[in-house]
């Protein structure tokens, strides 16, 4: 709120949607692989209640679709999916 043109009072506010399951959440680029490995692993419920330890408060979409691609190994390990690469 501006107040004679001074700035009084700036509130941040954080986006975030109700997270209800990885099989609802819309992935996009890399991230859609990961999730798709999750799925295919039957790991949903597992990766849904990882989420929701790690971020007790919510996670915008973004933040979510980057774990998914940034973190793949570091999910599949907290997981317990084995890669190729094992």
């Amino acid at each position: 709120m501006y107040l004679c043109g001074e700035l009084k009072h700036l509130e941040t506010m954080k986006v975030t949607n109700d997270y209800l399951s990885l099989k609802d959440f819309n992935a996009w680029s890399g991230a859609k692989d990961t999730k798709e490995t999750i799925i295919n692993e039957g790991k949903v419920d597992e990766f849904d209640a990882l989420i929701e330890e790690l971020y007790p408060d919510g996670i915008d979409e973004t933040h979510l679709n980057d774990l998914l691609w940034f973190e793949e190994d570091w999910l599949f390990e907290m997981l317990g999916i084995e890669t190729d690469e094992d």
